[in-house]
């Protein structure tokens, strides 16, 4: 088995076994610059063997690698995985040892693959790096023999796979549903069937990994069992159109919850015991560095799952009980649906689309942390960027990559703050730019700059609702007759969960809460109002999927002469709502009686203390 090396390159490990020397190395690197070849293949031009650079590829990436000519090749093992399967994945089945089976894969990182593959077969399937040259080869059903020979690099299959985890994870594979709990007693039970020494010896790492040794958890991560529970979370995850992922150590055990639709629900719990191989697993996933453990690190983690493309922002965060992992899933596609289809009413949607093609000028969207302000920014964005326009963001960090902009991550080490890209952006002749948001009064001036040089300015602000974003860029120190000069508009948005279609049902809501939004159903007794019952799709709740709840205030001459005399928020707010605005309330109230979302989910989203 290739052991890791860290973050060595290609030519770095060759170099430290001797396979390559030092001129060769050198001029290796001076033909790689300007050349479309590999740099695999400039080495195998230069004399180095194919199978020593592809066995130090498979220690820089951290997998197993087979020398194929060494060992006998089972014939009978091909047919174990379908045919598509194996030209969709570039994965050829070589060897069959009881219940594992060992694939040729020209990626063994492809977690997904390999799970579908063990899936597919009932197998423990064990993926490893093979050379292109070995690839074809067995591809043209070379290398066939029958009965078994030796594993990678002539070791025996244990030596593989390394030692093998307490049996008792694969208990949790069955697991990932709602209210189910792996507690100590139930290890205490699984642990009578422990009879060889073997099996002993196994727990001893599992309890190993546990106390926090840093080798024992690398060791469990990279074993079957964890794998899979590390897949089948993520799996189940986007399964269920999850935002968030929640893996928190408590005082007994390991609480998992998915974020779906804004709120948070209790998914499994595992034993204490496999937290630190289950956190290792993720950091080796997300490129983190897993023998740090003492301050937060971020990585990403890049998957395939029916044809699309998942992004996963992970966070670690040092607890009192172990390492907190949470992971937020990006789905590109969740940004691209158009403004059409977020919960803008008609008239609501016609003066966004015209406050955004203004030729210059500066527009705020407002709202909590996951309030969906980034994919309202990003669907305005979709629609103003064209060929005839520069388009440029800045962002921290860059979560989506969308064609046709310029976009730029924030790298405060490096010394590029939103402030230095925003001075930047203005030597780059652009049409549209775009701040992921505004939290200084370095970068508000700018962006106020930019907007009266003839740029149109798209940011986010933290605010609860439209007319206080003026106020607020008066409080970081913007001069109001710059606000006034300069803003077009702000939008103020919430999420809000809605009423799952399958169980759909009319109901009558409490009074109270009908007359805090201005409502009395005495006068209008024939309005509806409609909840879920909970059902199989919407997991119980009465909700499946969310809609937008907005408040978009339009600046004319009344607000802009308010802004340069410091009006209160309240006034703003009653010239706004005389101006044509539609506040947070009555934008919720009206998408409650069209029989979108509840009485109850709009006062859960939209009151705060005060309003």
């Amino acid at each position: 088995m290739a052991q890791s090396t860290g973050k060595k390159s290609l030519i770095q490990i060759l170099g430290e076994r001797g396979k390559i020397s030092r001129e060769q190395a050198v001029e290796a690197m001076q033909r790689k610059q300007g050349s479309a070849d590999t740099l695999e293949a400039i080495l195998i031009d230069l004399g180095v063997s194919e199978v020593e650079i592809y066995d130090a590829q498979a220690s820089s990436m951290n997998v197993p690698f087979l020398d194929v000519s060494t060992v006998q090749v089972a014939s009978e093992a091909r047919g174990l995985v379908p045919e598509d399967m194996q030209e969709r994945y570039s994965a050829i089945p070589v060897r069959l040892d009881g219940k594992r089976l060992t694939v040729a894969m020209a990626n063994p990182r492809d977690v997904f693959a390999v799970d579908e593959m063990r899936m597919k077969t009932g197998l423990d399937v064990h993926a490893v790096l093979v050379t292109p040259a070995h690839m074809e080869k067995l591809r043209n059903g070379g290398f066939n023999a029958n009965g078994n020979g030796a594993a990678a690099n002539g070791a025996s299959p244990e030596a593989v796979d390394g030692a093998s985890v307490d049996g008792e994870i694969e208990e949790m594979l069955g697991m990932l549903k709602p209210a189910e709990d792996f507690t100590s007693k139930g290890r205490k039970e699984t642990k009578n069937e422990v009879e060889t020494h073997e099996e002993e010896e196994e727990i001893d790492i599992a309890a190993a990994a546990a106390k926090g040794d840093v080798a024992a958890g690398a060791a469990m991560a990279d074993e079957a069992p964890i794998i899979r529970i590390v897949n089948t979370i993520l799996m189940y995850a986007i399964k269920d159109g999850a935002s968030d992922i929640h893996i928190e150590p408590q005082q007994k055990g390991v609480r998992i919850r998915y974020r779906i639709d804004g709120v948070l629900h209790e998914q499994m719990k595992v034993p204490q015991y496999v937290l630190n191989p289950l956190v290792s697993r993720i950091k080796i996933m997300a490129d983190m560095n897993i023998a740090e453990r003492r301050v937060p690190q971020d990585g990403r983690i890049h998957i395939k799952m029916h044809d699309k493309d998942y992004d996963m922002r992970v966070s670690s965060l040092p607890t009192a009980y172990g390492e907190k992992i949470v992971m937020r899933i990006l789905d590109k596609s969740s940004v691209m649906i158009g403004l059409d289809k977020l919960g803008l009413y008609p008239e609501t949607q016609e003066t966004l689309l015209d406050l955004c093609q203004q030729p210059n000028g500066m527009f705020l969207i407002c709202g909590p942390t996951g309030s969906g302000k980034t994919t309202t920014l990003y669907s305005v964005l979709n629609m103003v960027s064209t060929v005839e326009k520069n388009v440029m963001t800045v962002e921290d960090p860059v979560e989506y990559q969308l064609p046709g902009l310029s976009q730029v991550h924030v790298n405060r080490k490096a010394g590029l703050t939103f402030a230095n890209a925003l001075r930047a952006f203005l030597r780059q002749d652009p049409d549209v730019i775009m701040v992921g948001e505004t939290r200084d009064l370095e970068t508000a001036e700018i962006a106020v700059q930019a907007s009266l040089t003839g740029h149109l300015v798209l940011t986010t602000i933290h605010t609860n609702d439209a007319p206080s974003t003026a106020t607020r860029l008066a409080d970081m120190g913007v001069e109001p007759f710059l606000i006034s000069a300069s803003m077009i508009g702000a939008l103020a948005q919430r999420l809000a969960r809605k009423i799952c279609p399958n169980c759909k049902d009319e109901y009558v809501p409490q009074r109270e809460l009908l007359l805090r939004l201005g409502f009395d159903p005495k006068l209008q007794p024939d309005v509806k109002f409609y909840k879920g019952r909970g059902c199989d799709t919407c997991r119980q709740t009465g909700y499946k999927g969310r809609i937008g709840i907005y408040e978009l205030m339009r600046i004319n001459e009344e607000l802009s002469e308010m802004i340069v005399r410091r009006a209160p928020v309240s006034e703003l707010k009653e010239a706004a709502r005389a101006n044509g605005m539609h506040t947070l309330q009555e934008d919720g109230f009206r998408k409650a009686k069209d029989g979108l979302t509840t009485i109850e989910e709009v006062m859960r989203v939209v009151f705060t203390g005060g309003h």
